[in-house]
């Protein structure tokens, strides 16, 4: 009996390795797609940025007719532009900021477009307001008393929203939303689909952005980033999002994961090697073959069988080397034994059994045909 047991604990070891350099990748291919669309958002209505989400075309645009543009990157670089009481606050993305927070800042400015607002937004300073969709293709003219949309006429409008109690809508679609909200001082659009580089020429979207962010001699584009966020002000967490029983389900799922682990896994000893026949004799093989070769009532491949062993028998008498075809082998014999091509060929290639009776005459007849070809080849041998 062989003791296997280090080579298989090398095995496990190198199983283990492999597993864990496969978790390894996954979880770094997964943190560089995840950082990539982080990445191709991070730009998304940037007064700085010429990408297609961008909003760099909008802010030179208001710089050309004479609106200071102030980039915020922070809260106390808009809170001390928005100081003086005269300017236009506009908000990219207020993810990040606490409601009060956000609250605070909306009445801190005359005027407040929210470009990109979340349902969150639209709740706190559009009374309760909500997202309805995406508007149908096509431009909308405006329907309301609104004095930008009135003169920047159609859009092709993007998300769409529901009006709250006390809020007016502009430019209606299908089921009572609207592209535009107002309420007060505070307006909510779809920046990515209006004021964006690539979209700002369509329609009256400029016209509208213009009407709207450079009301004021000054506009302070914010655009909040992580250091903003205040303590607690990232909202509920995964867990009290989710129902209760998630995370009772996740539990029990590791756990039966980790019992079918051990369960598989299970060794009830060391690995034993089993000791097999080294070696078997030429004529069990044989009686097998022909077994199934009978059972099978194949004569055609039987017969193939015999004549390959035979041509290459024939082709060591003839001497013609490994590489001779089996054509030239029964052309060798018949020049050998001075007797017709095509008998021979007949013999050695052409001719199929059909049944057990005519693969028996083939096989004397490639018999005699060896013993034939010996005798011509060395004479002496059959001397008395």
């Amino acid at each position: 009996m062989t003791d296997v047991r280090p080579t298989s604990r090398r095995r496990a070891v190198v199983a283990w390795t492999v597993i864990g350099l496969v978790v390894v990748l996954v979880g770094i291919l997964g943190s560089v797609i995840s950082g990539a669309g982080q990445w191709a958002q991070r730009d998304a209505l940037d007064p700085d940025s010429a990408a297609p989400q961008g909003g760099r075309a909008l802010a030179r645009i208001l710089a050309e007719r004479g609106v200071d543009v102030v980039v915020a990157r922070d809260r106390a670089t808009a809170s001390r532009a928005l100081s003086d009481g005269s300017a236009t606050l506009a908000i990219a993305d207020a993810r990040y900021l606490a409601n009060e927070t956000l609250t605070t800042m909306a009445d801190a400015a005359p005027s407040v477009v929210l470009i990109d607002p979340s349902s969150r937004d639209l709740r706190l300073l559009l009374s309760g307001s909500r997202s309805d969709g995406v508007a149908p293709e096509g431009t909308v003219e405006p329907r309301c008393g609104n004095d930008a949309a009135d003169r920047a006429g159609a859009i092709e409008p993007g998300d769409v929203f529901s009006p709250g109690a006390g809020v007016d809508g502009c430019y209606p679609v299908d089921g009572g939303a609207f592209a535009l909200l107002t309420a007060g001082d505070v307006t909510a659009v779809d920046g990515r689909t209006l004021l964006s580089n690539e979209h700002l020429a369509t329609a009256g979207n400029a016209a509208l952005a213009v009407n709207l962010l450079g009301a004021t001699p000054r506009l302070v584009w914010f655009v909040p980033g992580i250091a903003d966020a205040d303590a607690g002000a990232s909202g509920a967490s995964l867990g009290e999002l989710t129902p209760r029983w998630v995370t009772p389900a996740i539990v029990l799922l590791l756990g039966a994961g980790l019992a079918a682990a051990v369960w598989r896994g299970r060794r009830f000893g060391p690995l034993v090697a089993e000791r097999l026949p080294v070696t078997v004799r030429a004529s069990e093989t044989t009686e097998g073959r022909a077994r199934l070769y009978g059972r099978s009532r194949d004569a055609v491949h039987a017969a193939d069988q015999l004549r390959i062993g035979a041509l290459a028998r024939l082709g060591r008498a003839l001497a013609l080397g490994p590489a001779a075809s089996a054509p030239e082998i029964a052309d060798a014999a018949a020049d050998r034994l001075g007797v017709d091509r095509s008998r021979l060929r007949g013999i050695l290639l052409d001719d199929l059994p059909t049944d057990d009776r005519q693969l028996l005459a083939l096989s004397d007849s490639l018999r005699d045909l060896e013993t034939a070809v010996q005798a011509a080849v060395r004479p002496e041998r059959n001397r008395p």
